[in-house]
């Protein structure tokens, strides 16, 4: 599904060489719509920077303003997906499908916590990294 019925603005452009990335606010206009799926939001930016892989787009903070129609958040664009997998959190590097976590079962990681509780030094780290 391809929604056409939004406008992309962007501004406060910077390129970060540090971070090896571009950071802008993006700003979103879409009437008749009630928000903007954030996949579109990367397929149209991907297009519009000229970008061959899409998963180097990290959108978050969308705000939508008060009366609808107009959505506000900010756009990293790294240069490449190392750099990004360095620099950003784990949890955005999930939601753009880069990094996947195996989740265990609540009994099995209180059982983790209360075996590491009782250690301490290497031990311990032995533990939390066991798999």
């Amino acid at each position: 599904m391809t929604l056409k019925n939004f406008t992309i603005i962007t501004r406060k452009i910077k390129t970060n060489f540090l971070l090896k990335r571009k950071q802008f606010v993006l700003d979103v206009f879409h009437q008749d719509l009630p928000n903007v799926p954030k996949k579109e939001l990367q397929k149209k930016l991907a297009e519009i920077f000229k970008i061959k892989d899409p998963s180097v787009i990290f959108l978050f903070g969308f705000k939508t303003k008060f009366g609808g129609g107009r959505s506000s958040g900010f756009v990293f664009i790294y240069f490449d997906i190392r750099s990004a997998r360095v620099i950003e959190p784990r949890y955005r590097l999930v939601r753009n499908d880069l990094l996947e976590i195996q989740k265990s079962s609540t009994k099995q990681r209180k059982e983790k916590k209360n075996r590491a509780s009782k250690k301490r030094g290497k031990e311990k780290s032995k533990i939390k990294n066991a798999k």
